[in-house]
């Protein structure tokens, strides 16, 4: 009975959240029970509804996906708000964590943390190089306090507090919000209004030029296991594809255009800003420890999700 868990998943009904429930359901191990939870069960920026949440059901293990997150628009008009619920949220969830004996806990940062002004490609002793970038300041401090305390439970008290940090991902049950919604969702989302309005064109804000590293929600899920299994270090671990995936925002939009069996054209609007030209961030600690993993191809991962939006529009994050 001993080697029991009880895995506890906060934002367990985001888009990680999801893709992680998918794969331990196709595994089916009988040691470990795994609940998934959203923001409807606690409010985790209150202590005690914390504390509530883990004496009922116990948690021997936790995935630490929670957050306050939004658009760029809402970030730089509410940054004191992201980086106070975001503290108390990461603080009460990590404090009892510890005062209940959680054996473990993996927390999700994020590659927009970083500093603004780095070298490429970011790997993981970057972190607290330098101010990130000032339109998200309150959130990315937020989650780089996450790294510190981390460290400071476990100098203090041998807790094994963990983090990983993810490139951009995509896939099922993302959220399609035009006003908060990342890369991939937003053109989905675009392509599948122009096509149900009968359009011909796909306009896409920018040159088409920049370059990203995008992971499948279901590759990430598979890694994030790994990581509450295998991984034992305090120090956090980047979860990205290979430097030599990354692909080009136009390279994007032509693989959405594939997937929709779109017959219009694609326009680029230039008088857009592109943003950053690129973020690349290294894999070659996860590499080291994973040096065979297989990520889904690009093409394929795109079909699926765009499929999954398809079928699914009517009840999607919108």
């Amino acid at each position: 009975m001993s080697d029991n868990k009880t895995i506890l998943v906060t934002g367990g009904s985001g888009l990680v959240g999801r893709a992680i429930q998918k794969v331990i359901e196709s595994e089916g191990k009988s040691n470990e029970t795994w609940v998934f939870l959203s923001s409807k069960d606690a409010d985790l920026c209150d202590y005690n509804a914390t504390k509530q949440l883990f004496e009922k059901y116990k948690p021997t293990h936790v995935i630490h996906l929670a957050a306050m997150v939004g658009g760029l628009f809402h970030n730089m008009s509410h940054n004191l708000d992201f980086l106070r619920n975001n503290l108390h949220m990461n603080d009460n969830v990590l404090q009892i964590s510890y005062e209940t004996g959680v054996k473990k806990v993996v927390s999700c940062l994020s590659t927009c943390i970083f500093p603004d002004k780095t070298e490429y490609p970011i790997d993981e002793t970057m972190i607290h190089n330098g101010p990130p970038h000032p339109s998200n300041f309150g959130y990315s401090y937020a989650k780089r306090m996450i790294d510190v305390m981390n460290k400071a439970y476990f100098e203090q008290h041998g807790c094994m507090f963990t983090s990983v940090v993810p490139c951009n991902v995509f896939g099922p049950h993302d959220n399609y919000n035009p006003e908060s919604s990342h890369v991939i969702p937003g053109l989905i989302k675009k392509l599948f209004d122009i096509i149900k309005e009968g359009g011909d064109t796909f306009t896409v804000m920018g040159t088409g030029k920049p370059l990203r590293q995008f992971i499948y929600s279901l590759d990430l899920a598979k890694l994030f296991i790994w990581v509450l299994r295998e991984y034992n270090e305090v120090e956090p671990i980047i979860l990205s594809v290979d430097e030599s995936s990354e692909v080009s925002i136009q390279q994007l939009a032509e693989e959405l255009v594939n997937a929709f069996d779109f017959k219009g054209k694609i326009v680029f609007d230039t008088t857009k800003a592109d943003g950053q030209f690129k973020k690349t961030a290294s894999n070659k600690k996860l590499r080291k420890y994973l040096p065979d993993f297989q990520f889904t191809e690009f093409s394929q991962a795109i079909k699926e999700s765009v499929d999954w939006y398809k079928e699914n529009h009517d009840t999607a994050r919108n």
